[in-house]
């Protein structure tokens, strides 16, 4: 992995688990919210 990934991939681990909390909780809209926005970088990052 190059440096330059290092970060993006740092966010997508921060994104996937915020939505732990809230798929517990049963707020589905949150959680797909953090879903999508660790699957938009890595849509961008790689």
């Amino acid at each position: 992995m190059s440096y330059e990934k290092i970060l993006p991939t740092v966010l997508m681990v921060i994104q996937f688990t915020a939505a732990i909390p809230y798929t517990i909780k049963g707020d589905w809209r949150m959680t797909l919210y953090w879903i999508a926005a660790g699957v938009l970088t890595i849509a961008v990052t790689y």
